[in-house]
């Protein structure tokens, strides 16, 4: 009984979270209040920048504007899907609905990496190349990098995702998950035809992955070096302090992301899965902008700029 594009299937259940109701409605309360505060703590960053005139023309806080509603839209592609699903467990999702989360949810998990890559060359050439740093990342430049981080993170997972929703499926259509994730996808797969596409997505998670943290631990790596040389102490504590912060992002991002994409057996057990999959979707985006700006004293600034603003214009009002 084969239909449309070969597949017996038109929709998936997703099994989700094993456990009691009591247990499934504490998931719910602790993660839609962790939600709220993410969209709070982002929406605040981009916020600021946009309405800060110095911060808006500086590159880190570009990046970081940006990288901020990057993390809106990754956390909200499986996050209130998620919630759904724990607040009514039935879990059906349909055929394209399925493959069009799989498709958004790597492509911005991508495009995080290319971030975080555009990142560690902003600090790159801040800190070992501060008298060309200006002309090299001026705000178009900063904007032209922003959007080739976007457009490489959409493209990457093109090819994977269409061979994937090519293969036939023909039963049963349970994926052991919350979301729609290439390897129980590929489990249910009618056999021989998974090994094409298996092989194009390890390999584009290879590439992306391993490419960008690559890259990363290069920049990184040179700029401690270049620091370590540095005779000026005061300016070696505030580059190593803002670097640290970069370095623990990239150190929660991709050592989950890399374990389960990259490492053989990375998706071996569905329950280590769900959780590993649960930090770096839902966890990771909330502790970000806490990380970037919780001891950044620019933002810290900016914010008092924007509440003292905000008070005066209540006070028009009121007056008024």
């Amino acid at each position: 009984m084969e239909v449309d594009n070969g597949t017996a299937v038109q929709e998936f259940i997703l099994l989700g979270f094993e456990i009691g109701q009591k247990n499934r409605f504490l998931l719910l309360l602790i993660f839609t209040v962790l939600y709220i505060f993410t969209l709070a703590e982002n929406i605040t960053i981009i916020t600021l920048v946009r309405a800060d005139a110095h911060l808006a023309q500086l590159p880190m806080y570009i990046l970081l504007s940006n990288f901020a509603w990057l993390e809106i839209c990754y956390e909200s592609t499986t996050v209130p899907r998620m919630l759904f699903d724990l607040a009514s467990p039935r879990g059906i999702i349909s055929f394209h609905t399925c493959f069009l989360q799989f498709y958004i949810f790597f492509s911005l998990g991508s495009t995080e990496c290319f971030f975080l890559s555009a990142m560690a060359l902003d600090r790159y050439l801040a800190i070992c190349h501060p008298l060309t740093y200006p002309q090299i990342m001026s705000p178009e430049s900063c904007y032209a990098l922003v959007a080739s981080c976007w457009i490489l993170g959409f493209i990457a997972y093109i090819v994977p995702v269409i061979l994937i929703s090519k293969l036939s499926f023909c039963g049963p259509n349970i994926i052991d998950h919350f979301l729609c994730d290439p390897e129980p996808l590929l489990s249910l797969a009618c056999p021989p035809l998974a090994r094409i596409p298996q092989v194009c997505q390890f390999f584009m998670n290879i590439l992306v992955i391993l490419g960008n943290l690559f890259f990363v631990i290069l920049s990184y790596g040179t700029v401690i070096l270049s620091l370590m040389k540095s005779s000026n102490q005061g300016s070696q504590k505030k580059a190593f302090s803002t670097i640290s912060f970069h370095l623990v992002v990239v150190v929660l991002f991709y050592g989950s992301a890399a374990g389960m994409y990259v490492s053989p057996g990375g998706e071996g057990k569905s329950q280590v899965t769900k959780v590993v999959t649960l930090f770096y979707t839902a966890i990771t985006p909330f502790l970000n902008p806490l990380i970037y700006c919780l001891r950044n004293n620019q933002v810290k600034e900016a914010l008092g700029r924007l509440l003292r603003r905000t008070e005066k214009w209540l006070r028009r009002k009121v007056t008024v």
